[in-house]
């Protein structure tokens, strides 16, 4: 969609940046689960909001010698419009910050999967930035997983944002053997959690949820299964909400965004600017 900018002539939108992330599912008795983290209230983006796992692209994540398994990048440019470079970047920064964010790693070598636990002091310095992530698949020799990669959704921050992100939402099942943590200094809550749980969670007031991540648990909500979820076929296209001027959150229209304000009712928190 594209947005109308409520900015003065003279006031330029933030730049964007390019980013990745994943939604990471499993079967439960009440159906789909799906790993969420509440951010800490001192992000400066999305701070005490409720997130899927991710974050921005790496210059880095673009490195094309490293092992590759699953659908090449051509194939991801054409499902994200984009181009053959960038959307390696981004499957690559969406294996990175997974794996860095809550400890699930989509690589193997072959068919094994490795312990992540094993691969601590690896996993913290992609997060302080002192290796690259395709140095580390090569120092393990592990191949990437693209395979366990699914193209979900491509929203873009609205343009009366500080800081702005040309997100791509992957879905992904976590690999038999590893269960996300909580051990990231980014969020002060992580958890699995019901899809529908955390829409009617949402409702009641207990967290926030903005527009994509809201989007993207009742894509999820409308499946029995994981199989079922990641074997949908999806046209993704990319949703810019348009701006009202003065109007804050409640100013952003979207695609079904009527469906999102009804359900959030009068839990709209004073604090959020967007």
């Amino acid at each position: 969609m594209a947005s109308a900018d409520p900015r003065s002539a003279d006031t330029q939108a933030a730049p964007l940046r390019d980013a990745a992330t994943v939604v990471l599912a499993r079967d439960s008795d009440d159906g789909i689960e799906v790993f969420l983290q509440r951010r800490v209230k001192q992000m400066a983006f999305a701070g005490g909001m409720t997130v899927f796992p991710g974050g921005g692209v790496d210059p880095r994540d673009s490195d094309a010698d490293l092992a590759w398994t699953g659908p090449e990048p051509s194939w991801w440019a054409h499902q994200f419009s984009t181009s053959v470079e960038l959307a390696q970047a981004l499957v690559c920064a969406a294996v990175r910050e997974t794996f860095e964010e809550c400890g699930v790693l989509l690589a193997s070598a072959g068919e094994d999967f490795p312990d992540p636990s094993s691969l601590r002091a690896d996993r913290d310095a992609l997060v302080d930035k002192s290796i690259s992530f395709a140095d580390f698949l090569r120092a393990r020799q592990l191949t990437l997983r693209a395979d366990l990669l699914r193209p979900l959704a491509h929203w873009i921050t609205p343009v009366n944002e500080k800081r702005r992100y040309d997100t791509r939402f992957f879905l992904a099942a976590v690999p038999a053997g590893q269960e996300p943590d909580d051990s990231t200094s980014e969020a002060e809550v992580a958890r699995w959690a019901g899809a529908q749980g955390a829409l009617d969670a949402w409702s009641a007031g207990k967290h926030f949820l903005l527009p994509p991540t809201w989007a993207q648990l009742t894509e999820v909500a409308r499946f029995a299964t994981v199989d079922e979820l990641l074997a949908a076929q999806r046209t993704i296209e990319a949703i810019e909400p348009s701006v009202s001027a003065g109007k804050g959150l409640a100013g952003l229209a979207f695609q079904r965004s009527d469906d999102y304000f009804a359900g959030l009712g009068e839990q709209l928190p004073p604090e959020i600017t967007l």
